[in-house]
């Protein structure tokens, strides 16, 4: 049974800027924001839109996995909403047989984003996936934050 958990931030990133690095540029800006982490992003198959397939190649010591592939499974440019699914990657090794996360930016003001998140997974019978599904959205939360003083002290 797939379940949800749901969280939304405000960052102090205007939002075209901040759509631009979380779905545009990515690519580039992720190893540079997470250099201890990610040693390259490349995009294995598609065209940077829905059903594109994205490989996270990870450093040897940041995880027990050597990379993650994800795939963009929902894109809306003009709503500012993209959703990748994890088909490779630790937190299907750890538990978890179906992982999702989708994003919704909306500008508060010229410069203040709001960011929904939105985290649909499912694990395995005889485990509990909910306390990996609240680490995971940690994660990301603290990845969107590292964003976000990338970009302010690059302005």
């Amino acid at each position: 049974m797939i379940k949800e958990f749901n969280y939304q931030a405000e960052f102090k990133v205007g939002l075209e800027i901040l759509w631009a690095a979380l779905f545009k540029d990515f690519i580039i800006i992720c190893p540079k924001v997470l250099p201890d982490i990610v040693k390259d992003v490349q995009v294995m198959e598609g065209d940077g839109g829905v059903g594109t397939i994205i490989i996270f190649n990870l450093l040897p010591d940041a995880s027990p996995v050597s990379r993650q592939r994800e795939k963009i499974t929902e894109l809306d440019e003009f709503s500012h909403e993209i959703g990748l699914q994890v088909i490779e990657g630790e937190c299907l090794y750890q538990g978890l047989s179906y992982y999702k996360i989708s994003f919704q930016l909306s500008a508060i003001e010229e410069h203040k984003t709001l960011v929904k998140m939105k985290i649909s997974y499912d694990h395995e019978s005889h485990i509990e996936g909910s306390i990996k599904a609240e680490k995971a959205s940690e994660s990301t939360l603290s990845y969107f934050r590292s964003v976000e003083k990338y970009l302010l002290n690059s302005a």
